[in-house]
């Protein structure tokens, strides 16, 4: 037995000593609190306090912990209470899975330094790694830890606009549940078999002696699956199997599950499978050649799809133009690296299968799913849990056909929890891309045309490939006027990992090319970087490439409102050697690239005078429950307060459609406000008053007051619906789109949003290091619903574009952990400040667009810009590792 104290109360825990105290923490006591996210004390996530010092859980072995003090996040000491109002306050819990380590690691820096500076902050958050926030509000938390003061709840009407406190907080910084925290007694543990090899023939050998081990509940492969054994978040391209049939077509791939009886070790050592490698496709070059093998043989030169937008004659404008530039650029595959590895658990309810697990899209999830397992898609319930993080990637199947499969197949529930190699190896990442053009202007500076041609590297199956290939030739013009334009992309199949959806589907790639090319293009036209982009800014009225007539077009006020740190920043820069200021812009089209893109939004009031947000817009961080509820409230007319909100259960809660390509706050925004609005006209009519009059809420009734008049109803005496309520609303929004032609042309996206970023930095010219001194973010939201979460959505998408930019670069089986696999850390984010513009679209709720994208496009290619400021050198290659800055500065690159 071993013996602690844990948040002040003894325990005594039967666990071997060499155990993982995490482990002992987590499975048998039950303080799931504490998270794990790599086993490996790369991320900090598992932090808890041994004898008053911050440890990573999953490195001390449990007999270390034997006779200590113990304190996890649930403990209670005036540290962690200060921090988590801190927390909440200064919205620095985003996802949530970082947020336990955070305070931890806070609540020992403030017991032994009650104010600390940001530096000192800084150092002491330094082991815990944060993928969704940019650090910057967190830092902020730390030495702000002052003790709580209620924030004052805004009135009805007055929630849009206003600063509140996400309304899931409480829940974030007291150890959310997510995908890992959920166990059923007697849950089966579920591993998967997976292909060591990028490309490879296998044969099994024998199961069922290995199925008859003890411990072994079950072993399960292609054979079991009793649907459609081919999924993908686009059906019509449904090629991947949940479990593989030989051969295997990428490192990673699974090729069988084992099912493990609660506390047995469940080891896939000796599992019967042979291996016979063949030879992979690893490069689009590779994959177009003659001869090269097929994927998949109905797709030629293992082409996946070409995306096509065509304006003008570029060609001819080309030739016409007073300057030209050429280039290309090459970008690396990038790994999501949430700090959350997937996991879920399935079990049996009734005649219904149900799958706890983190989503991005319980909708898809449930269709796919039951596709697979040969159910109809009413008899699958999805329930997401807490999300640690997505960017894309938890748009895709993981677990959840997995654990369904051994959950029908034995009648027993089911869990499976990645490892965080596992996780790296097997999900999609960013598309490596190699792209290639030209770019021209008139003697003036204005943009004359551009050839673009790009080439995405999708891997093995088509995931969001095809959406890839559409969505960047439509934006490769960058959101600058181009009569001219002939833009291609092509989606093409290697044995590499699949690639899918992050946070900005191919656009950061092209925005990289785009934008360092129209550095050259100014300099060559003899203007200021930023002047140019000013002069060729998008306005209202004008056409895009695909030939839409925009409005509430932000881009010239997003530029203008850098021209005060513009000037300032090049006189600093001026005043140093190896300094460097770079800026660059981006637009981004709100949802799904022309095609049907609809959210539903119930709200109901019951007798009892409750009223219930069904909201299915699944909140990985960004704050989708709080503005969705902000929407509904002001267009209800009752305060934020009144309303309960219910997740994206598919039992409870209508599809709101995926959380990705900024359209949550767009798109399910606008179908709450039509709820909101239609059950306040409900309301309205029952009272026979007028749109102005004011809604007061009270047990059993509701109030309205329309002038002098003031009229009770009694919502007990109303009759209730099938689901219980005396009045409800469901309404469904889809954005007005048109599909493309032949040639690109048409109206893909209803809403764009806009922004503009400024970087200061420094290069060491003898090791090529980069250090960022401060970035300046100008976006357009349309309207800030919630400015906090704005600013940490800006912040945190900005961390990512360092990363993009600096130092990320996925190498199949070499950089699948959290260590040799770097993302930036609290020290690599500079200061950030946040320009919020409000150009409102009529489109969107309040005036509002989406943001969470497109904050991230800007980043990189800004500080590309910077570094060729600094020193001259052309980088065309990401990440801007310090040997390639060295080599670029030797015009070697």
């Amino acid at each position: 037995m071993i013996g602690f104290r844990l948040n002040g109360r003894a325990v005594q825990v039967a666990a071997p000593p060499g155990e993982r105290l995490s482990e002992v923490l987590r499975e048998r006591l039950g303080a799931r609190g504490t998270k794990v996210g790599c086993d490996a004390g790369d991320c900090g996530a598992c932090s808890v306090l041994l004898n008053g010092r911050s440890v990573c859980s999953c490195l001390v072995p449990a007999g270390q912990a034997d006779g200590a003090e113990i304190v996890t996040v649930e403990g209670e000491t005036p540290e962690l209470t200060r921090l988590r109002a801190a927390f909440l306050r200064h919205g620095a819990a985003q996802c949530g899975i970082c947020t336990p380590g955070m305070l931890i690691a806070g609540a020992e820096l403030l017991a032994r330094n009650p104010t600390p500076t940001e530096a000192e902050a800084m150092d002491a958050l330094g082991g815990v790694l944060c993928r969704c926030t940019g650090y910057r509000k967190i830092l902020a938390a730390v030495c702000d830890a002052a003790p709580a003061v209620a924030a004052d709840a805004p009135p009805a009407g007055q929630a849009v606009g206003a600063a509140l406190v996400r309304l899931d907080g409480a829940a974030k910084v007291a150890g959310d549940s997510f995908g890992a925290d959920h166990a059923p007694e007697g849950a089966l543990t579920v591993k998967a078999v997976r292909s060591p090899h990028p490309h490879a023939a296998f044969r099994f050998g024998d199961l069922a002696g290995f199925a008859a081990r003890p411990g072994v509940a079950g072993v399960f492969t292609a054979a079991d699956i009793p649907g459609r054994n081919a999924f993908s978040v686009i059906p019509p391209f449904a090629d991947q199997p949940a479990i593989a049939r030989s051969p295997a077509r990428f490192r990673g791939e699974c090729v069988a599950l084992v099912a493990f009886e609660p506390g047995a070790e469940a080891s896939l050592d000796g599992f019967p499978v042979d291996w016979a490698p063949l030879p992979p496709v690893l490069t689009p070059a590779e994959a177009e050649s003659e001869g090269a093998h097929l994927l998949h043989p109905d797709r030629k030169a293992n082409l996946l799809i070409e995306g096509r937008v065509q304006k003008g004659n570029a060609e001819a404008a080309l030739a016409a133009s007073a300057h030209v530039v050429e280039g290309s650029f090459t970008t690396s595959y990038v790994e999501h690296a949430y700090i959350e590895p997937e996991a879920g658990v399935a079990w049996i309810e009734g005649d219904t299968l149900v799958i706890r697990a983190c989503t991005q899209a319980p909708g898809m999830d449930r269709e796919d799913t039951a596709l697979v397992l040969g159910l109809p898609a009413e008899r699958v319930r999805i329930i997401p849990s807490a999300v640690g993080g997505g960017f894309g990637s938890k748009l895709d199947l993981s677990v959840q056909p997995l654990i369904g499969l051994v959950a029908l197949r034995t009648g027993r529930p089911a869990r499976m929890i990645y490892s965080r190699a596992e996780s790296m190896a097997s999900t999609t990442k960013r598309h490596p891309a190699e792209m290639t053009g030209r770019i021209g202007c008139d003697a003036r500076g204005r943009i004359t045309g551009i050839v673009f041609e790009g080439r995405f590297n999708t891997g093995a199956y088509s995931s969001w490939g095809p959406t890839v290939a559409n969505r960047v030739p439509v934006h490769v013009s960058g959101p600058y006027l181009t009569p001219n334009i002939t833009a291609r992309a092509r989606a093409v199949h290697t044995h590499g990992p699949v690639s899918g959806a992050f946070r900005g589907f191919g656009v950061p790639q092209g925005a990289l090319w785009q934008e360092t090319l129209y550095d050259r293009l100014a300099e060559k036209a003899g203007l200021d970087r930023l002047e140019f982009r000013i002069l060729n800014a998008l306005r209202d009225g004008q056409c895009s490439a695909t030939g839409q007539i925009l409005q509430a077009v932000g881009i010239g006020p997003c530029l203008e409102a850098l021209r005060p740190r513009w000037r300032a920043a090049l006189d600093w820069a001026a005043q140093g050697p190896g300094r460097g200021v770079g800026v660059a812009s981006c637009w981004y089209g709100c949802g799904n690239t022309a095609l049907p893109n609809p959210s539903t939004i119930r709200i109901g009031m019951t007798p009892g005078g409750e009223v219930v947000l069904h909201q299915g817009a699944t909140d990985i961080g960004q704050g989708s429950n709080t503005v969705i509820a902000q929407i509904a409230a002001d267009a209800l007319g009752l305060p934020v307060a009144a309303l309960r909100l219910l997740g994206g259960d598919t039992a409870i809660t209508p599809d709101a459609g995926k959380t990705s390509a900024s359209r949550q706050t767009f798109v399910s925004g606008r179908a709450a406000e039509k709820a909101g609005r239609a059950l306040r006209h409900a309301t309205l009519r029952l009272a026979n008053a007028g749109q102005g009059a004011r809604l007061d809420l009270a047990p059993g009734c509701i109030t309205v007051t329309d002038g002098p008049v003031r009229r009770r109803i009694d919502l007990t005496a109303l009759p209730v619906d099938a689901r219980g309520y005396a009045l409800s609303a469901e309404e469904t929004y889809d954005p007005p789109t048109t599909g493309l032609d032949a040639n690109g042309q048409g109206t893909p996206y209803a809403v764009y949003g806009y922004g503009a970023q400024l970087v200061e930095l420094s290069v060491d010219r003898a090791l090529g290091t980069v250090t960022l001194y401060h970035i300046t973010a100008a976006h357009d939201l349309g309207r800030a619903i919630n400015p906090q979460l704005v600013t940490g959505q800006i912040e945190g998408g900005i961390a990512q574009g360092i990363g993009l930019a600096l130092m990320e670069e996925y190498l199949s089986g070499r950089t699948e952990n959290l260590h040799d696999y770097l993302i930036p850390t609290a020290g690599d984010v500079p200061p950030i400040d946040s320009i919020l513009l409000e150009i409102p679209d009529p489109e969107g709720p309040f005036g509002a667009k989406g943001l969470g994208e497109h904050v991230l496009i800007p980043t990189a290619p800004a500080i590309l810009n910077a570094i060729r400021h600094a020193t001259g050198a052309v980088l065309t290659r990401t990440p801007a590792l310090p040997h390639r800055i060295l080599a670029a500065m030797e015009g070697q690159e």
